[in-house]
This record gives C-alpha cells, sequence and structure tokens, in this order.
C-alpha cells in the first residue's frame, strides 16, 4: 500500500521555494507554477518594477510570494540574498536557477569579460546558491534543485560559444550535485527547454522564417509555449519525484529525439 495519496505527491503547501531570473520569461513561469501548486516563493532578479508584478500576480491568484532584488552578476550578493530570502517565509527547500545569459556574440568577438560573465551566471551562481541553501534542506531531510540546461547543452548554434559550454556544463552540474546531496534526501534535475518566446529568444521569435524552421524541426511540429512547462516544474519539485535525480529533462517538444 501507498503511504500517501497521490494527490498529497503532487502538493508543495508548506514548501519554500526560490526561483532566480524569476521577473519574466522561463523564471517567472515557473515560480507562478510553483505558487499554483501550494509553495511560497521568492522572486530573485534585478528589475524591481518587473518583480513587482510577478509577485501581485501571484497573489492575485491566491499564492504566496515575495521579492528579492539581486545582482546574481556580484557573487558577494548571494548570503545576503539567501538570508533576505529565508527571512521572507523560512528557508527555501526548492531552488530554481533559472537566470542566465546570451550574449550571442561571434566567436571573434568573445571577451574574457564576455566569457566570464556568461559562465558566473550560467553557471558558477546555481552551484554556489544551491550550496548555500542546501544545509537547511538537509537538516530537514527534503531539498528540490532545478536547474536551466538548454537545447545547447547538446547541439551547436551560431553565436554562442560561451552559452553553449555553460549550459553544457549545467548537465555536469546537475549530476554531481545529485551525487553530492541526494543521499541527504536532495535531488538536483534540469530542465533543457526547447524553443519558448522569452527575452532571451526574442532575436530568434523575430524572424518569422528561424522560428517557422525551429517549430518544423520538432516532432510536435510547434515551438514551446511557457504553459508547457508548468507540470514538470511541479513534478520535479514534489514529492512524487523523490527517485529521479542528477536528470536533464529536454522540454522541446521532440527537437533533440529528431
Amino acid at each position: 500500500m501507498s503511504d500517501h495519496k497521490v494527490g498529497d505527491a503532487f502538493d508543495l503547501t508548506g514548501r519554500v521555494a526560490l526561483v532566480t531570473g524569476a521577473s519574466s520569461g522561463i523564471g517567472r513561469r515557473m515560480a507562478g507554477a510553483l505558487a499554483g501548486a501550494g509553495a511560497a516563493v521568492i522572486l530573485v532578479a534585478r528589475n524591481v518594477a518587473r518583480l513587482s508584478q510577478a509577485v501581485a500576480e501571484i497573489d492575485s491568484n491566491g499564492g504566496r510570494a515575495a521579492a528579492v532584488q539581486a545582482d546574481l552578476g556580484n557573487r558577494a550578493t548571494i548570503p545576503d540574498l539567501v538570508a533576505e530570502a529565508t527571512a521572507a517565509f523560512g528557508p527555501p527547500a526548492i531552488v530554481v536557477n533559472a537566470a542566465g545569459v546570451n550574449l550571442r556574440e561571434p566567436w571573434d568577438e568573445i571577451t574574457i569579460e564576455s566569457w566570464d560573465q556568461t559562465m558566473h551566471l550560467n553557471l558558477s551562481v546555481p552551484f554556489f546558491l544551491a550550496r548555500a541553501c542546501v544545509p537547511a534542506m538537509i537538516e530537514s531531510g527534503y531539498g528540490r534543485i532545478i536547474n536551466i540546461a538548454s537545447l545547447q547543452s547538446y547541439r551547436a548554434f551560431a553565436n554562442s560559444v560561451p552559452y553553449g559550454a555553460s549550459k553544457g556544463g549545467v548537465v555536469q552540474l546537475t549530476r554531481a550535485m545529485a551525487e553530492a546531496w541526494s543521499k541527504h534526501g536532495v535531488t538536483a534535475n534540469a530542465i533543457a527547454p526547447g524553443f519558448f518566446p522569452t527575452e532571451l529568444t526574442a532575436p530568434v521569435f523575430a524572424d518569422p522564417e528561424k522560428a517557422g524552421h525551429n517549430a518544423a524541426m520538432t516532432a510536435i511540429g510547434r515551438n514551446g509555449e511557457l504553459a508547457d512547462l508548468d507540470g514538470i516544474t511541479i513534478f520535479l519539485a514534489v514529492k512524487a519525484s523523490a527517485y529521479i535525480t542528477g536528470q536533464t529533462i529536454p522540454v522541446d517538444g521532440g527537437f533533440t529525439a529528431k
């Protein structure tokens, strides 16, 4: 016999989630999904006005949310960020690393500074932020790390050398996190989205020919809609996914299957 009802396995009531990049795009959608499943959500981003809008949206839908303004480009802010987030609702049991950057520079225009910026935000911040939250997760016996990988974790696209390298790294970082923490009840998994309409992909969606080509490359025949991320976000955060760790799950309409 199961020791819990199916509904309980998908319920986040009483859990606290911290989501970076939560003022727009994928991060904002994932924060809303977690709130809808019952979690109290801390939204982290730089833009105060957009953060306020995102919090208001969750509140208007009956959820609980708080905002923490932070510039993740400065790694020294992470301890204060975690302290401020914890003060809102208690220690985060779920961390979603959705903040990211893709500068789209040709290979011969990449500078050391732009390389470092990309690696820092896309690869270093997810580790150091998660690590700062993990001790409280271990103490409680429950934790979920959700990283954001990419089609470029597996495929090479033009003008994206640092981005592709960082997102390839996210796949291995996720495995390494799982190896280090899963024995303590803290799982780590990544979502690899296909083409979704966000600020990062705006240049692609602004070109109907490119957008159409990408849709045709999927098995389903369309590009992603942000609502397509709701289910996987909730699943990787709840009890139901307790025996899944170290995995990167494509949500790409079958793009990488073809």
